[in-house]
């Protein structure tokens, strides 16, 4: 059925979650398993003026992602499953579909969390919702509350 999946882990109680049913997924179908961890541009914003680089946060940040991956990988071999996995920078949706389209994923799996309240979906916005809309394959959106 999916012989490659990709699942966005990001160590969140939804990305654990959905790490859990990758796992399931993945044992059930023996597919190969692709984590990716997904870290933001590395701008500060000064405002209206514009943004810094500043490299010594990025360092910061990707070993941050690196340990967040490495955790995810460390979990599903315990499990006796074989994964790969790397951090990428950018937006969220374009890394995904495009990591998906690279290792020909059939399958991408990614938490979500239910906000409380219309502001808070309203500017947030939905990663969900959007790679669902540019993915080249199917997407299971594991929801916790």
């Amino acid at each position: 059925m999916y012989q490659r999946i990709l699942l966005a882990y990001d160590g969140s109680a939804p990305g654990q979650q959905a790490l859990l049913e990758c796992h399931e997924i993945a044992q059930w179908s023996g597919s190969e398993l692709t984590l990716i961890a997904v870290m933001p541009l590395p701008l500060n914003n000064l405002g209206l003026e514009g943004s810094i680089y500043d490299e010594s946060l990025q360092a910061s940040e990707k070993e941050r992602y690196q340990a967040i991956l490495d955790t995810g990988l460390r979990k599903l071999g315990d499990a006796g499953l074989k994964a790969s996995g790397q951090v990428v920078t950018g937006d969220a949706v374009s890394e995904i579909t495009y990591s998906a389209r690279q290792i020909k994923a059939d399958l991408i799996v990614v938490g979500h969390k239910h906000l409380d309240g219309w502001a808070a979906r309203w500017w947030r916005g939905s990663v969900s919702k959007a790679l669902i809309e540019q993915s080249p394959c199917s997407v299971l959106v594991v929801i916790t509350h």
